[in-house]
């Protein structure tokens, strides 16, 4: 793993989020957990050799900053937001989290790269083996919550956007935050199914931190000066898709026309879903620019 300090420690090369954690006078703090299971591994006991495990705190709800919780088990508390908590892992008709997983263990034809994790099928678990017990979370809190763990302190602030539970973990004492997918550090942002007004207002408070260093939830370390970068991506987006709609242009049309593809790459191991993200950003934004809001209760 990358040292960016002498107590922050993250992995910014492998497919999935950004894993990290932080050493502390007493113990260590993990911010979300590797989705490729000897990856997961790996990291449980380098962090272990650093002093114990005193906290696991996930960003989010989707699968590749959650799924390594299940290697984590006995090593700290989890910690989620009740936005993470309600969606840890649940299967949808879009998704199933759990196959999704499985689909970056081995390198599929034509598709990932050599950073993904063939080995780690030896690892695998079965599902309902899996779902007994994967690992959530046992502080589960709304709003904000502060841990003091030694002597550093873990705001986790909620920054909804992205997800509804999303959230930034701001260590003073380092002056760095975790910022999870609410930043996309020079790579291709996923809007899934994201509130863009919310996610803005979550940079905004990002932005108000006073931090040296951004650990994003995918791409490069960066600075706070990446907040602008991200929330011009977010308005490039629903502006174009925007404009689609008062042009008339259907779904379909809006999908084929509106691409930013070219402005920079997918994260590690998933450059064959290029199109799937453009199309998945046009159409989701199209769905909500042109959703009838609900009658009025009378």
């Amino acid at each position: 793993m990358e040292q960016l300090t002498p107590n922050i420690f993250t992995e910014t090369r492998l497919r999935g989020c950004n894993p990290s954690f932080v050493t502390t006078s007493e113990g260590v703090v993990v911010i979300d957990t590797p989705q490729l299971p000897t990856k997961a591994v790996a990291m449980r006991r380098e962090a272990e050799s650093h002093g114990p495990i005193r906290y696991i705190i996930n960003t989010e709800h989707h699968v590749d900053h959650i799924f390594g919780n299940y290697y984590f088990k006995g090593a700290g508390t989890v910690v989620n937001h009740q936005g993470v908590y309600d969606n840890f892992m649940v299967v949808y008709p879009e998704l199933d989290p759990f196959a999704y997983a499985y689909e970056a263990l081995p390198t599929p034809a034509g598709k990932g790269t050599d950073l993904d994790d063939p080995t780690g099928v030896a690892l695998w678990p079965d599902r309902d083996e899996y779902y007994a017990d994967p690992n959530k979370g046992t502080v589960v809190f709304t709003g904000d919550l502060t841990l003091h763990v030694g002597d550093h302190t873990f705001h986790c602030l909620h920054t909804p956007g992205h997800t509804p539970g999303q959230l930034a973990v701001h260590v003073p004492e380092e002056r760095t935050v975790f910022t999870g997918d609410t930043i996309f550090s020079e790579c291709q942002t996923w809007l899934m199914t994201s509130n863009v007004d919310q996610w803005i207002a979550s940079l905004d408070r990002i932005r108000a931190l006073d931090v040296d260093r951004v650990v994003p939830g995918h791409g490069p370390i960066t600075t706070k000066a990446y907040v602008d970068t991200q929330r011009a991506t977010l308005m490039e987006w629903k502006t174009a898709v925007a404009l689609a709609v008062a042009k008339g242009w259907s779904r379909e049309e809006t999908v084929a026309r509106v691409n930013f593809a070219d402005r920079c790459p997918v994260d590690i191991g998933q450059g064959y879903m290029m199109n799937y993200i453009q199309t998945l950003n046009a159409g989701s934004l199209w769905d909500k620019l042109t959703a009838v809001p609900a009658a009025s209760a009378r």
